[in-house]
């Protein structure tokens, strides 16, 4: 069986980055928000997407560049289009639109950059249907993004949510294994559970939340 997608978010260290790919992360993710504790500047996102080029492995298909792993620009207040603009230039392979946006703003950033993710909370969007506005895949995430605040699924069950979203929010190595086996989601998105404080990642923590992660085989 497969194990769960992977994904590392609020990376702005090179080093940190292509230890993640080696231990087996499928997605790294740049959030670009100002005033955050993540928020990265163009020269880190830069940085960052180099490092996963060069640590990606192979993936078998015609065009021996393209990454088998995901390089996600994360965003919760720009505006659609221009943050596609902004993914395209610097290089990023996905375009990840956080919060209140729309059916039409998906289709504004498809237009420009194919790859676009939704993520959003169950507290603020609880009828929320993944693919609904359009989007390639749905992150579940907690109430405040970033925070470390658990996700809250209130009464909707996690089989509505079908096989391609990811569970998001509060997530540390100490619960991912349980919560993935719990849950049945496609994979995890970490950020605040892997770190020493708001903004500084730990080495240690990102190689126990992927191996906790991963020991998880998928239904």
């Amino acid at each position: 069986m497969d194990s769960p997608y992977v994904k590392i978010c609020g990376m702005r260290d090179p080093q940190l980055t292509k230890l993640a790919v080696q231990l087996g992360a499928q997605a790294i993710g740049v959030v670009m928000s100002p005033g955050t504790p993540r928020h990265a500047t163009d020269a880190e996102a830069r940085a960052v997407i180099a490092a996963v080029r060069q640590e990606s492995p192979a993936t078998g298909q015609p065009c021996a560049a393209t990454p088998a792993v995901d390089t996600v620009l994360v965003v919760n207040k720009m505006a659609a289009e221009e943050a596609a603009q902004r993914a395209v230039a610097l290089g990023f392979d996905v375009l990840q639109l956080h919060g209140k946006y729309t059916a039409a703003d998906v289709a504004a950033a498809q237009a420009i950059i194919p790859r676009v993710w939704r993520a959003a909370s169950l507290a603020h969007f609880p009828h929320i249907v993944p693919g609904e506005l359009g989007e390639e895949r749905l992150l579940l995430d907690g109430s405040a993004p970033g925070s470390g605040e658990r996700w809250d699924f209130g009464d909707r069950a996690p089989q509505e949510f079908g096989d391609h979203w990811l569970l998001a929010g509060g997530l540390s190595p100490a619960n991912v294994a349980a919560a993935i086996a719990d849950l049945s989601p496609a994979g995890v998105d970490v950020s605040s559970g892997v770190e020493m404080a708001p903004g500084m990642k730990s080495a240690e923590l990102i190689e126990q939340f992927i191996a906790q992660a991963r020991s998880v085989p998928l239904a």
